[in-house]
């Protein structure tokens, strides 16, 4: 147990050591666990550009608009095709199972959200991920473990399906709900490529992802205009306020994992109350 906690621990603390060290320090090797020249200005260099606190506040609305709207229409349909009685469950399943292994590829998908007129629109970080098939079937496997009493009681109370959807199967799939949701929502910070799509000419809805990504190209292309003489001279003079690639990836990957780090410990505790929920019998 102590060699794996060493292992999943030692890449982060060591990035977070490299982020914080003195750029032209770091081309020398020999980071390990702490910084060796500490400095602030790897973080100060990242986060210089106005458009960076803009683009944090567009992924938070993203991430946390499209994570509800994706879980809850997966929900609905997973509860849809888990009912014995709709008779095009299995036709609907196969449907949306085709799509994980065929899709018509990214000029048609281009055309397909042009002419639904999303382009230079907030809206298409949303609709296009509105439900997601893997959380189609994961939710649903949860959803016929639970005990078919449960739902059959609220029927002979009179509850529809929505309402036993929205008042018994929901709160009974808060802890699948949750996994789904840390899925969902690490997919949507983490996107930047749909931002370069789609969205790249409206610098207003532009993602925290893809300003952290045009700042890594904008240091690789400072640094190949430099050359290797240079490098070293900074190196051996120990030029402070400088920029590597190695520096920047560094502080980047602290930057974008910090929020989901966040998050985690408190959805942590519903993996393991879906392993006993979904063990119960009815």
């Amino acid at each position: 147990m102590i060699m794996l906690i060493v292992v999943t621990l030692y890449p982060f603390i060591n990035t977070l050591a490299i982020s914080l060290n003195d750029a032209n320090d770091s081309i020398r090797g020999g980071i390990f666990l702490k910084p060796r020249v500490f400095t602030w200005y790897n973080y100060e260099y990242v986060f210089k550009e106005a458009s960076i606190f803009h683009a944090t506040l567009v992924s938070v609305l993203r991430t946390v608009l499209g994570t509800v709207i994706c879980v809850f229409c997966s929900a609905m349909v997973a509860y849809t095709i888990s009912r014995k009685e709709f008779v095009l469950r299995k036709f609907v399943t196969v449907a949306f199972v085709l799509t994980m292994y065929f899709n018509g590829g990214l000029i048609p998908n281009y055309l397909l959200i042009k002419e639904l007129h999303l382009l230079n629109s907030f809206w298409v970080y949303i609709i296009p991920g509105t439900v997601g098939v893997f959380n189609i079937i994961v939710i649903r496997s949860f959803i016929e473990g639970l005990p078919e009493g449960i739902l059959e009681s609220a029927r002979m109370d009179g509850c529809g399906e929505f309402t036993t959807f929205m008042r018994i199967v929901l709160p009974l799939c808060t802890p699948v709900l949750a996994t789904v949701s840390l899925f969902v929502a690490v997919w949507q910070w983490n996107s930047w490529f749909d931002v370069f799509l789609y969205n790249s000419s409206n610098i207003n809805l532009s993602t925290l992802q893809y300003e952290l990504m045009k700042v890594l190209q904008s240091s690789n292309a400072s640094m190949s205009q430099k050359s290797a003489a240079d490098v070293f001279s900074n190196v051996a003079g120990q030029t402070t306020n400088q920029v590597t690639p190695l520096a920047v990836r560094a502080t980047m990957t602290i930057v974008a994992s910090l929020p989901i780090i966040a998050v985690y410990p408190f959805l942590q505790k519903y993996f393991v109350k879906g392993m006993t929920l979904g063990g119960i019998k009815g």
